[in-house]
């Protein structure tokens, strides 16, 4: 079968296709799942808010100007619904948020272990900029290609591979740093 483009499928779902709407969710799901999570440090609220992105892109498909470029123009209401939550949630709580267990697993090690590894992984990333979390996150876990990045965030490759390359290299130094300290950052 023949994979439709993003542009046909925003066509098709203009019209009111909503299979051609699903086969939009279904391919951008998981990356603005991981653009959410880039932003809120999550899984949880993450899923919320790439949910949140679609309701309001199904809502708003009219205004996708260039419907080829559907993936980028999405995953920039990801972003922006992403800080927006942020923002609401800090100022509900009055607090910053903490990140939240897995509850995936019936293995209690194996949850713990799943669980440290990624709040290691966090906090290494904790100091990146929201494009390199971006960017590491859909090239690494997702595997997209560093031209399709570019697309779907506006950047021209040598871009995308810049910032790929800083933040591999920020994440791994920042890494070393974190297993040196200890568990609870002191030094050994």
């Amino acid at each position: 079968m023949i994979e439709r483009s993003d542009g046909e499928l925003v066509a098709e779902a203009r019209r009111g296709s909503t299979e051609a709407f699903g086969a939009l969710v279904k391919r951008y799901m998981r990356p603005g799942y991981l653009v959410a999570l880039s932003v809120t440090g999550s899984a949880e609220d993450a899923e919320d808010v790439a949910q949140e992105a679609f309701v309001v892109a199904l809502e708003r498909l009219e205004d996708c100007r260039d419907p080829d470029r559907f993936g980028g123009w999405f995953l920039t209401i990801v972003r922006n619904r992403a800080r927006n939550y942020l923002r609401r949630e800090r100022l509900r709580r009055g607090e910053e948020m903490d990140p939240e267990t897995s509850k995936k697993g019936t293995d209690p090690e194996g949850a713990l272990e799943g669980w440290e590894i990624r709040r290691l992984l966090l906090a290494a990333m904790e100091g990146l900029s929201v494009v390199r979390r971006e960017i590491l996150l859909l090239h690494d876990l997702e595997g997209w290609k560093h031209r399709e990045i570019g697309e779907r965030l506006g950047l021209p490759d040598g871009t995308v591979r810049s910032h790929l390359h800083f933040a591999r290299k920020y994440v791994r130094e920042r890494l070393e740093k974190i297993l040196k300290s200890g568990p609870k950052g002191e030094e050994p």
